[in-house]
Order: structure tokens, then C-alpha cells, then sequence
């Protein structure tokens, strides 16, 4: 395919033509003195079609490579962006009083006009940046300023009467669980934004570029989009909001959070796209809109940790929701088979517990435990050992080792406890971490029949977590049927780790417990 280069005079008379209304846009924008000019929806609305189209048309011809047209290519992708973040804020200002949001820790509508008042102040220079350019470039200025009559916005109070009728739904408890849940895992995979809200100043640039990219904030964006979709789908407008009032409060969590996470992606885009981008040693260069430290200090300090706040709640709302809507039952699993309750399965099991905060207990051989607590689970190796041990002793006796072992001479107490270790390995009785075998030096010293020496032994090894015991231990737990059904399909999975202690993935649905 052949390029052909389109001439200067062409492409200045195009663009002279169609973006003659932006042009206009840009020179009211110019002229004004205060944000409060711009900040209205109407014309922050027609800001973003035209500066839309115009970057469009741009990069149809490549004007982000020719040193004469980029830097007015520039300046049109900051007003479409910073208009566009300037109207999500609009949005979420006049959208407050129906969110019914949970108090947070910070003035939430004092930040939100701080942010107004950055993006309005770029707008306000984008606007004479591009007028200047534009008067280098030879492009015509619209004589005369928009009349500000034709971009007000006077809103009558109050809202229009709810007489369509609500339509019916099957349980409202399913309703409140599938969303609640929904929620609760979002908020799971929301880990990277609320530890980037606790960031210093001096790390938000190295947390742009790994954790919370534009990439990252995007799909979290999608995600909760997806979210509020699925409640306007099912349960706007049922009767389900008339019987659980905390539904429209959950719903607002939702939308807060996604407009919010539409603010940081547009603020980490135009960091790692412009503000962190080489810009050409063109002579009519500008100064940059926005120093990067700034630009970085309202993602932080205003979108990122907004977001943090309003998932904690809204995190706390849903454990609250799922607690009303319980169905206690229990449920039988295996003990993990890999010594017992040690860190790695009392951790998935706690961490899966607090994930839906609903109380569930453990219990094993009448002895209850508080399943949300690792150490809780830690304390019930106690019983797990204990229950070895006699499986241990029974299963020597069954097998009728120690009478083989007598009658073939042996009394030595090492190649007896080899033998015996050997032979229920053998049978599938023992799982062998170590090979070969090292046994103590020193015997454990005790007196007893030689059944119970051999016992004490093999339980040191067990302690020594040189071999384990494949007693097929079981233990009950009992709660919130749907947190039943996540820790059952945990122990169906290992608790996340082979019979050597080994890791293995854990299944799509229990994914969360790994962020």
C-alpha cells in the first residue's frame, strides 16, 4: 500500500471546519475566570462530543507523530478527558443524596469539590493553550462568547412520583445473598486499591505503574459495572427494596465506587499516557497541563482512597445482610491430610470465613473451636494428633505387626520402628516425608509393653513431621449453609495443597482466597 502524505493546507482547512465548535468551546473557556462558569453538564457535555470527534479526526491522519499538529492533538485529548472526569464528578455530586451512603472518615462532599476544582482549573488552561495553538496553526476563532444562558443548569427539586408499580421476585433472601456475595468478592479483588490508599506520597508513582494501573482499574471499573447492571436488571423496581431497605443502600455503595473507579482510570490513563510520555522538541511545545505530583495526589488521595472507604463499608453492610438471611446447617469434611490444621488450611479456612462474616464453628471430638480464627484451628491439632495415635496403636494391633516382628527375633527398638513404619507405608497406612528414614538418636526412654514404645515413637516421628498418618480424621462445621458449601468445596481441594504439602490451585469459586 502506498502512504500518501496529505498537504499542510488541506488538513488546516479540514480541521479548521470541523472543529470550529470546539474552537468556540475552548474560547469561552479562555475568557472565564472561575470554574463555576464550566462546571455545568450541558456544557461539559458538548465539551466532550466535540473534543471526541476532533480526536478522532486527528488520529485518523496520525496527528499525534507530526510536530505541527501534536501538541493541538494534545490539548483536545485533555479536554475530552478532563471534561469527562469533570462530569462523572458532576454525576456523583448531585447523585449523593440518593446513594444513602454510610458516613465515612473525611468530608466526602468537600473532597469531591476539591477534585471539581482540579480538573475545572486544567480545563480552564487547556482551553487558552488550544485557543493559542490554534492562532499558530492559522485555524479561524469563533468571534464572540457562548451565551452562558444556552449552558445553565437549573434544576427543579424533587423527583417524579414511583406509580409504575413494583414488580414481584421469587425470595428475597436469594436476592440479597447473590448480591451481597457478589459484592463481598468484588471487595476481595479490590485488595490492590484499598492497600494503595494507605500509600505515602512518595510511593504513589511506583503504585500507578504496578498495582493500580490504568489496565487494573479498568477491569476493577468493569467488574463493578457489571455489578450495578445486575441489580438494575433484578432488583430495581421490585418489592424487594420495599422489604430489605438495605438493598438501595448497597446499591448506591455499588455506583459510588464504579464512578469513582471511572475517575482513577481516567487520572492513571492520562499519567502514564501524557504525563509520563516524551513529548517533541516542537518550539510551539507548551508548558504541561498538570504537574505529575498533582495529577498523582487526587488519584490518591481522592479517587483511590474514596473507593477504599466505601468498600469497608459497604463490606461491613453486606456481612450484616448475609447474617439476617442465614441458614445455619452443618457439614462433615475430611481433616486436612497434610499435618492436620497447620497454617496454610487454617488460614484459607479463617480467611473464608471472615470473607462472608457469618460465625461458624468447628467442631472434632466434642471440642468446639471458632473456625474465623487461625489459632482457634491451630489448637485443634491437639485432637488431630491425639486421634493418630490411637488410630496408630489399632492399626498396629490389627495388622498383628508386633506379633510378626516377636516372632521373627526382633527386639532391637530402631529396626522394629523402621519395620513397623515400613510396613504401613507399605499397606498405605503412612506417608513417608522423609526418605531415607532418620530416626532419633535417643529412644523416647519410656517404659511400657513393646506396642506402646513402638507407638511412642512413630507418634515423635509424626511430631517431627518426618511421616504422617493417613487416618482419614474427619471434623464438622457448622453455620451459614452458603459458607459451608465454600469450606466443603475447600476440603474437596486439598485446603489448597497435596498430601506432601505442596500447593495446588484452588477452584475458580474459591479464587478470593488467594488474593
Amino acid at each position: 500500500m502506498v502512504s500518501v502524505t496529505v498537504t499542510d493546507k488541506a488538513f488546516q482547512e479540514l480541521i479548521a471546519k470541523r472543529a470550529r465548535t470546539l474552537l468556540g468551546l475552548a474560547c469561552h473557556l479562555s475568557e472565564c475566570k472561575t470554574n463555576d462558569k464550566i462546571m455545568i453538564r450541558p456544557f461539559l457535555g458538548q465539551l466532550l462530543s466535540q473534543s471526541m470527534q476532533i480526536e478522532e479526526l486527528l488520529d485518523a491522519y496520525d496527528a499525534d507523530n507530526s510536530c505541527r499538529w501534536c501538541s493541538f492533538r494534545s490539548l483536545t485529548a485533555a479536554m475530552k478527558l478532563f471534561s469527562y472526569v469533570s462530569y462523572e464528578l458532576l454525576h456523583i455530586q448531585h447523585s449523593l443524596p440518593a446513594y444513602q451512603l454510610l458516613p465515612i472518615e473525611r468530608d466526602f462532599i468537600k473532597a469531591t469539590e476539591e477534585a471539581l476544582e482540579f480538573t475545572g482549573d486544567i480545563l480552564l488552561l487547556a482551553g487558552k493553550q488550544m485557543i493559542d495553538r490554534a492562532g499558530q496553526l492559522g485555524l479561524a476563532i469563533p468571534q464572540g462568547s457562548l451565551r452562558e444562558k444556552s449552558y445553565t443548569e437549573d434544576l427543579p427539586t424533587g423527583r417524579l412520583p414511583h406509580d409504575c408499580g413494583t414488580r414481584r421476585i421469587e425470595t428475597v433472601s436469594e436476592t440479597v445473598t447473590l448480591l451481597a456475595t457478589a459484592f463481598l468478592n468484588l471487595a476481595a479483588d479490590s485488595k490492590d486499591v484499598r492497600a494503595a490508599s494507605r500509600a505515602k506520597p512518595e510511593a504513589y508513582a511506583s503504585y500507578v505503574l504496578d498495582s493500580i494501573s490504568e489496565e487494573m482499574l479498568r477491569s476493577l471499573e468493569l467488574r463493578f459495572h457489571n455489578l450495578q447492571s445486575l441489580y438494575d436488571t433484578y432488583v430495581s423496581g421490585t418489592e424487594a427494596e420495599d422489604l430489605d431497605t438495605d438493598l438501595p443502600v448497597l446499591r448506591g455503595h455499588i455506583s459510588v465506587v464504579f464512578h469513582l473507579l471511572k475517575t482513577a482510570t481516567s487520572f492513571a490513563h492520562y499519567y502514564e499516557r501524557h504525563v509520563n510520555k516524551e513529548l517533541c522538541d516542537s518550539p510551539t511545545r507548551f508548558k504541561p497541563l498538570v504537574k505529575a505530583e498533582e495529577l498523582l495526589g487526587v488519584l490518591m488521595n481522592y479517587s483511590v482512597t474514596s473507593i477504599s472507604m466505601y468498600i469497608d463499608c459497604a463490606e461491613h453492610l453486606c456481612h450484616r445482610m448475609l447474617k439476617r438471611y442465614a441458614e445455619v446447617g452443618r457439614v462433615e469434611v475430611s481433616v486436612p491430610p497434610y499435618r492436620g490444621f497447620h497454617v496454610r488450611p487454617s488460614t484459607l479456612i479463617s480467611k473464608l470465613v471472615l470473607h462472608y462474616g457469618s460465625e461458624v464453628r468447628m467442631q472434632m471430638d466434642e471440642e468446639d473451636y471458632d473456625a474465623g480464627s487461625p489459632l482457634e484451628l491451630f489448637r485443634a491439632n491437639e485432637k488431630v494428633n491425639a486421634q493418630k495415635r490411637r488410630w496408630l496403636a489399632s492399626e498396629i494391633v490389627h495388622l498383628k505387626i508386633i506379633r510378626e516382628l516377636e516372632q521373627a527375633g526382633q527386639s532391637k527398638m530402631d529396626p522394629v520402628v523402621r519395620s513397623v513404619v515400613l510396613t504401613l507405608a507399605e499397606r498405605g497406612k503412612l506417608i513417608l516425608y522423609e526418605q531415607p528414614l532418620q530416626l532419633p538418636e535417643e529412644p523416647t526412654g519410656k517404659e511400657g509393653t513393646l506396642l506402646e514404645k513402638i507407638t511412642d515413637e512413630i507418634a515423635r516421628l509424626l511430631a517431627m513431621g518426618k511421616i504422617d498418618v493417613d487416618a482419614n480424621l474427619t471434623a464438622t462445621f457448622i453455620g451459614d449453609k452458603r459458607v459451608l458449601a465454600d469450606i466443603k468445596l475447600l476440603a474437596e481441594s486439598g485446603y489448597g495443597e497435596d498430601k506432601f504439602g505442596n500447593n495446588v490451585p484452588l477452584p475458580e469459586k474459591l479464587v478470593y482466597l488467594r488474593r
